[in-house]
């Protein structure tokens, strides 16, 4: 899968790109990231980006011309999406995830800054998409959560893709508590059905934790997945 990030600041990437599970990934070339710097199709000697909002305002907007232009220098994948990170769009869940890793051939992300982005780069964008209500310094933040959390997903990339099935809101809910070793730490013992060896009931308690613990963080997440399933009061 091939990701475009259109960013002022490549060198944010740097350390993330080549750590952990993401290094791994690019140098198996599950994935490919390639950054683009708007600046480097700035129209004036300046290499200005940013301008005043017509109607006055507080702050700079990035102009349109140097993303039309970076994002049209790239090449085109047959299923592509173009991603503008704002505060506006959608809030990321896992859904969204899923769907650019099974969905999407290739990924552009433009990375918005200063106080917003000229309206007309829209024309370019396919989703709009936030972390959630807040404002970050810089749209490369949210991006850089997109890509870790797509590239994750791509087959190839976690060594145990099972582990992926009982992670946190791949079935709607939380992840269970989870122990290792010692079985004992200061006063807190492992539950004992953990230490049973009886796979069925570790199952069931599993569950149960993980309904106990939606219902009780999340009942946003919980009356969503009790809507969905039939199912309710720890069933």
């Amino acid at each position: 899968m091939r990701f475009d990030i259109i960013t002022l600041f490549p060198d944010f990437f740097t350390s993330p790109l080549n750590s952990g599970l993401m290094g791994k990934a690019l140098a198996k070339q599950i994935a490919q990231v390639h950054l683009t710097n708007p600046r480097d199709f700035a129209l004036d000697k300046h290499r200005r980006v940013d301008d005043e909002p017509y109607g006055g305002g507080v702050g700079m907007l990035m102009k349109p011309e140097p993303i039309f232009a970076a994002v049209e220098s790239l090449p085109v994948l047959p299923r592509r999406e173009v991603v503008l990170t704002t505060p506006q769009g959608e809030t990321l869940n896992q859904p969204m995830l899923q769907g650019f890793a099974t969905t999407c051939d290739q990924l552009v992300i433009i990375c918005g800054h200063y106080e917003g982005i000229d309206e007309r780069v829209l024309n370019l964008v396919t989703r709009e998409v936030s972390l959630g209500d807040f404002v970050l310094t810089c749209g490369e933040i949210p991006a850089l959560t997109i890509l870790n959390g797509t590239i994750r997903l791509l087959p190839g990339t976690v060594g145990k893709e099972e582990s992926l099935k009982a992670e946190s809101f791949e079935e709607g809910l939380l992840d269970y508590p989870q122990y290792t070793r010692p079985p004992i730490f200061r006063e807190w013992a492992v539950p004992d059905v953990l230490l049973s060896g009886n796979h069925a009931a570790i199952a069931r308690w599993r569950k149960e934790q993980q309904i106990q613990r939606t219902r009780d963080r999340r009942p946003d997440l919980y009356e969503k997945w009790a809507k969905e399933t039939g199912k309710g009061n720890g069933e």
